[in-house]
């Protein structure tokens, strides 16, 4: 006999400040640096690092970006996750319970949890917003989320979801998000991953592949199908295919690096310095590693790369907007989650 609860949805984004103060920015960092998925150091060196110079050195500047990147709701990043949560939550109904949560800061996921639960759902379905899998992103997020669980006595029917890096649904908005652009016009275009360490990528691989070749991660295979960059080249590749762009348009490159070991390349400040090296003037820039517009996309690509390109003689970066809070994104968060629960789709009113 089915059960004959409601089935809980966990709709997770990586986190913001509370607010953009250097306080706010300073707890955050710590928070996320601290984890030992996101910087796999040993616990001493770990803290000593972040809580010794990053946290202290980076609070101050960082918080004058999210100053920067502020609005009257807050955190974009927020603000669309609410949006997309409360969209998903209209299109599924009543049977459903759908909850929005940050890996660090609030809303946490354990408040998140607790408020499933109390509504005696029968199942939860956890959602992380990072189309490819990393395990500083969905792997935390599901780390977490099974670290909370098995502190209750009830544990509901779990279902996670892993990547999605090429659903079509999704891809068909970013290439849409791009038609509004004269794609032809730019000298290069530039679909920029957040970056991870060689070192995460290599601890990943199981069959000895990973970094052993060049090019290693241009076709996902049963080999490296987990592989975060080889996730992000084949998302890369659909919205290419969408776009009919050759080959000789676009490349795919990794920003957001941190310290002074090696990271997963190409870096897209090299490649817009090339760019400018060969006298292109203007760049267009996907970022389809965020669902969601934020720090890494408004600030450091539409301002701070546009800024170190005039500086190097180019003239123009443009940023496509991510999914945001668009319709369409939210009818394929709803439409993936029931895909997962074996449900048929439900389009919105």
């Amino acid at each position: 006999m089915a059960l004959v609860g409601k089935k809980g949805i966990l709709i997770v984004n990586l986190g913001t400040p509370d607010d953009p103060s250097r306080g706010s920015v300073a707890r955050y960092l710590q928070q996320f640096l601290l984890d030992p998925r996101v910087i796999d150091y040993p616990w001493l060196p770990r803290n000593l690092l972040v809580r010794g110079i990053i946290a202290p050195i980076r609070s101050g500047s960082s918080s004058k970006l999210y100053k920067k990147l502020w609005t009257e709701r807050g955190s974009p990043l927020k603000a669309y996750g609410e949006d997309v949560a409360a969209g998903v939550q209209e299109i599924l109904g009543p049977d459903y319970v759908v909850e929005l949560a940050m890996r660090y800061q609030n809303p946490s996921i354990g408040y998140a949890l607790n408020r499933l639960m109390k509504a005696k759902v029968t199942d939860i379905i956890v959602f992380p917003l990072f189309p490819q899998y990393a395990s500083a992103t969905t792997g935390s997020v599901h780390d977490e989320v099974m670290r909370l669980l098995r502190q209750q006595q009830i544990i509901p029917n779990v279902q996670m979801i892993n990547s999605y890096y090429d659903y079509d649904p999704m891809i068909d908005i970013f290439a849409d998000n791009a038609r509004q652009f004269d794609l032809d016009s730019y000298d290069k275009i530039i679909f920029s991953y957040h970056g991870l360490p060689e070192r995460q990528l290599r601890r990943a691989d199981d069959f000895n592949h990973c970094t052993k070749a060049e090019n290693c991660c241009h076709n996902l295979t049963s080999v490296n199908q987990f592989c975060y960059s080889a996730q992000c080249h084949a998302t890369t590749q659909a919205i290419a295919a969408k776009l009919e762009l050759s080959p000789d348009q676009y490349v795919t490159s990794f920003q957001s690096r941190l310290g002074p070991e090696k990271w997963v390349q190409p870096y897209t400040i090299d490649e817009i310095e090339e760019t400018a090296e060969h006298g292109g003037k203007r760049l267009l820039v996907f970022s389809p590693a965020f669902v969601a517009d934020c720090l890494e996309t408004i600030i450091e690509i539409s301002y701070e790369y546009q800024e170190e390109f005039e500086e190097m003689g180019g003239e123009k970066v443009d940023l496509v907007p991510s999914l945001n809070n668009d319709p369409r994104w939210i009818q394929a968060v709803a439409d993936l989650i029931l895909e997962h629960v074996g449900q048929p789709k439900v389009m919105a009113v």
